[in-house]
């Protein structure tokens, strides 16, 4: 009797186990046919300036003039290339040391203030919305750097400026994360041999974190090079490589969301909006393998 009932009770266990391994397959089947869906879309439509419009991808990838619908057409997207990567890693430049002076003050100088008051804040920016910060990046910055340097006030730095303020939580969370998961062990031994706490934290704690620390600066970059309306609002969108900090330029994503729908489907001039967009897909891929790659570093 008892055995029979053990078997009876069982039964509805397996049959949710069943369940769950069903649903979860499914979800999983059903993400892997979304990216995959996604990734054969973008590559085909950016492929087809190549193989359909017989476009050089050398002359896209160095070419200094954009103009898709001119006669002759130019496709050089060198201007956009340098203007999402400049940005981006200027961006990065600034908010790493804020960052990680952020994550080391609430973990290792004062924890409990740090966690109670400068961690929610840090958090709050990420969920302000981008045209927020492109808002307030044009009424302030722009007005600020076109009374204290030459030029309008838009270009690089405006969108570097505005960048590195979003992507400032993402750089600080991962490395707040990253010494606060530091071995307690390993400090208590710098301390034992008579290191003050600057020292313990400049020779011991972000040796130890680098990878990590450079996988928020990462994640940082990738998040800086797809964003598209704040820049879009302070780059001031000229087709050209700059020659100074302070002058106009454009992205890959403000070049995108300009023209898209000004083109229609299937026309030469989306098909290379389309190799843009692939473009920054494959860069996407890149941040990805790079932060694996620390990752794997990390672990070691």
């Amino acid at each position: 009797m008892a055995q029979s009932f053990d078997r009876q009770k069982a039964k509805p266990h397996i049959a949710e186990e069943w369940v769950g391994k069903i649903v979860t397959l499914l979800c999983i089947a059903l993400l892997i046919i979304t990216i995959f869906s996604i990734v054969y879309f973008v590559a085909s439509k950016g492929l087809s300036t190549f193989f359909k419009n017989n476009v050089n991808p050398i002359d896209l990838l160095t070419g200094l003039k954009w103009s898709p619908e001119g006669e002759p057409p130019f496709f050089g997207a060198l201007p956009f290339i340098f203007g999402s990567f400049s940005t981006s890693i200027l961006a990065a430049l600034i908010a790493a040391p804020l960052g990680f002076c952020a994550s080391v003050f609430m973990v290792e100088i004062s924890p409990k203030f740090g966690r109670r008051y400068l961690q929610p804040v840090i958090e709050l920016l990420a969920g302000i919305p981008s045209v927020v910060y492109g808002f307030v990046g044009l009424s302030v910055i722009v007005p600020f750097f076109r009374d204290v340097f030459p030029g309008q006030g838009i270009g690089i730095a405006a969108g570097a400026l505005v960048l590195s303020i979003m992507i400032l939580p993402t750089i600080t969370t991962i490395a707040t994360d990253a010494l606060a998961a530091l071995p307690k062990g390993l400090k208590e031994g710098s301390y034992a041999l008579g290191s003050t706490r600057w020292q313990t934290i400049y020779r011991i704690v972000l040796p130890t974190t680098l990878p990590s620390l450079m996988t928020g600066i990462v994640l940082g970059i990738a998040r800086a090079f797809g964003e598209a309306l704040a820049v879009q609002m302070v780059i001031g969108n000229a087709p050209h490589i700059p020659r100074s900090l302070f002058e106009s330029a454009s992205t890959l994503t403000s070049a995108i969301t300009l023209s898209m729908g000004n083109t229609a489907m299937g026309s030469l001039a989306n098909n290379a909006l389309w190799s843009l967009a692939l473009i920054l897909m494959l860069m996407t891929f890149v941040f990805v393998f790079i932060v694996r790659f620390l990752e794997g570093r990390s672990k070691l």
